[in-house]
This record gives structure tokens, C-alpha cells and sequence, in this order.
């Protein structure tokens, strides 16, 4: 039985006399201890569908299942009852100011009814748990943007949930500071075993944390799987751009500017290497086979869970046939090749 199942959800709006259809006949299954994303632009209907997970929205049509349970038949307390296991943290932290770090973490342990010297032990353990014990007494004025999502964390553990609902909780961070939370993050669902929601527009931060991703599209599903298999053989147009616009975290190799003026080609064609044949160097070796030199418009190392990916987009000599003589080259050799429509430039 899957942690999180989705059935044929819809959501739509009424907007000035018009409806909007939010999401449209999304089905998605989570599995216990899954890190899952799900990412899009902005608009895409991503951060509708994680409110309809814990039905703070309800869905116009469709089942939400958590642990078997159909939130659309339970009642408002036990609904209330079932929110207890999913938590969620926001991209504003949504701390209360006028407290300081223990009694923010405290908190939601005392609406429980929880008493306040049990409250504050247990807030204790949790800020040791996001490395946060010496700020128990500051106020969050006093903390920077990843101090508070610490804190935003720690509260948000402090029902022991089953699930944890992050909406776009990194996008208000600078790289680093994205790079510590995320490993948190990581660390609570292998040492908690919690399930755990990504919803972002970065596929950065898919590739760094997530072993599976749905991306979705003006409210629509377009492409779901391991995330490992999406960045290797994308089949959406989403999902390709998404890749396309991915910023690379050990730095890019764009030569187009410089080659350019030698080789004009309108086509192009991206390449991932794997493990086994990242110690040949195929491109080189077709170069001296074929007598004529491609453009590299794009070359860069990604991290795919925990894993290496080289990345390579290749401008192609104008000849046709040609083309076709270098793609049959790379793919004889091990590589999935994919046309690329965007300017990469």
C-alpha cells in the first residue's frame, strides 16, 4: 500500500465568472520513505496539488489516500486527527516573531496539550536534530534565512509526522544555505524514516535529494519516474527544459561564443554520460574518425542521487548525412542522444 495515493484529482477555481482548472486528472502514488518531487514553472498547479495532499484544499474531483485513508470521507476532526501526520514547511517559514527559537519549536506541542516542561524537552532534542541547540533563546529576527528554516523544520517534527510537505522551502536560500537543508532534509528521512514532499521549480534540487519526481505542466501530469532515469532519458518537452534550465553546481564549460563562427548548425543534440563510458573519450575519438570538428555548446557534471552525470550539448556540422553518421557513432558507443530545440547559447 503506498504512503501517499493520488486518484484522478481535479481542481478548479472560479476566477471572475471563469473556471480555472488548476489541476486536471492527476494520479500519483507515493511510496513510505520516498523523498518525491514535484516540480514545474511558475503557474504549473504544483503548490495546489501539495494543499490538496493535506486537503487544505479539497479537491473539486478525486481521491487523496494517506495510509489507505480516503481524506474525503473523514470528518472535519478526523481530519484534523490525520494533519497530525503530514507536516509541511513553507519558502517564508511562517515562525511567530514575537517568540523566541524553543517556544516557536514548543508550540504546536502546546496547542497538543503537551506540558511545558515536557514541551520544552522534546523542543530541545529536536533543535539538536537540526544542529540548532545554542539558539534556543534567540528570535527570529536574530537568525538568518537557513537559521529559520531549521527552526521551521524542528516545529514542523515536533508531531512526529509520518510525512513531511515542503513547498518550495529552499527557494528564499542562497546555494549553500540550499545545500545544508537539503541535507538535512535527507538526513531526517534516512534516520526517521520519514516521507518526504519536494515541491519546487529547481531541478537542482530534485537531482540533489530525490529518488523519484512527477513534473507537472499547466495543472497536468506529464512525466513521472525515478529521478535518475528522467535526467538520463527525459520524454516530455517539460521535463527537457527543465533539465535545459538546470543550473549546474561544479560549473559549466560554454564554448558556443568562441566556436561559433566556425561551425553554424541548427542541430543539436544532448548527451549524458553514464558510469561506463565516462572513461572513453568518445567525442574525441569521433572527431578524428569523421575529420571535422562539433560544437560543444554545453558540458557539465550534475549530481543525480548522489551520483555523477556527465551533461554535453553538441552543435552538429551543417552536412546532414554527416549528422546522422555522428549520431549512429555515439549511439554505437553507449549513449542516449536527444534532439535539443532550446537556444542553449
Amino acid at each position: 500500500m503506498s504512503e501517499i495515493e493520488v486518484r484522478h484529482l481535479t481542481k478548479t477555481f472560479e476566477q471572475r465568472g471563469m473556471k480555472v482548472d488548476a489541476l486536471k486528472d492527476i494520479n500519483l502514488s507515493i511510496e513510505a520513505g520516498d523523498v518525491y518531487g514535484i516540480i514545474g514553472m511558475s503557474g504549473a498547479g504544483k503548490s495546489t496539488l501539495v494543499r490538496c495532499l493535506n486537503y487544505l484544499e479539497k479537491p473539486t474531483q478525486g481521491e487523496v489516500l494517506i495510509g489507505g485513508k480516503n481524506l474525503g470521507n473523514l470528518t472535519e476532526k478526523e481530519l484534523r486527527k490525520q494533519r497530525s501526520d503530514i507536516a509541511m514547511i513553507f519558502q517564508h517559514f511562517n515562525l511567530l516573531m514575537q517568540k523566541n527559537v524553543i517556544d516557536n519549536v514548543c508550540f504546536p506541542l502546546r496547542l497538543q496539550g503537551i506540558r511545558k516542561r515536557e514541551a520544552r524537552e522534546k523542543a530541545r532534542e529536536l533543535l539538536k536534530t537540526v544542529d540548532l541547540s545554542e539558539k534556543e533563546k534567540s528570535y527570529p529576527a536574530q537568525l538568518s534565512g537557513g537559521q529559520k528554516q531549521r527552526v521551521a523544520i524542528a516545529r514542523a517534527l515536533a508531531s512526529n509526522p509520518r510525512i513531511l510537505l515542503c513547498d518550495e522551502a529552499t527557494s528564499a536560500l542562497d546555494p549553500q544555505t540550499t545545500a545544508s537543508i537539503l541535507a538535512l532534509l535527507k538526513e531526517i528521512n534516512q534516520n526517521l524514516g520519514i516521507t518526504i514532499v519536494i515541491i519546487t521549480h529547481q531541478m537542482s534540487v530534485i537531482r540533489e535529494i530525490c529518488n523519484k519526481v512527477a513534473i507537472i505542466e499547466r495543472g497536468g501530469l506529464v512525466e513521472n519516474g525515478f529521478v535518475e532515469d528522467i535526467f538520463a532519458h527525459p520524454k516530455s518537452q517539460a521535463a527537457k527544459e527543465l533539465i535545459l534550465r538546470d543550473v549546474p553546481e561544479n560549473g559549466t564549460t560554454d564554448l558556443s561564443s568562441h566556436q561559433e563562427k566556425y561551425i553554424q548548425s541548427d542541430r543539436k543534440i544532448r548527451i549524458v554520460f553514464s558510469e561506463n563510458s565516462a572513461f572513453e573519450p568518445v567525442i574525441a575519438n569521433m572527431v578524428l574518425q569523421f575529420g571535422m570538428p562539433v560544437n560543444i555548446l554545453k558540458a557539465d557534471t550534475k549530481n543525480v542521487g548522489g551520483v555523477a552525470k556527465g551533461e554535453m550539448i553538441l552543435g552538429l556540422p551543417q552536412d546532414r548525412h554527416l549528422q546522422v553518421d555522428m549520431e549512429n557513432y555515439l549511439r554505437k558507443h553507449g549513449l542516449e542522444i536527444e534532439e535539443v530545440t532550446e537556444d542553449v547559447g
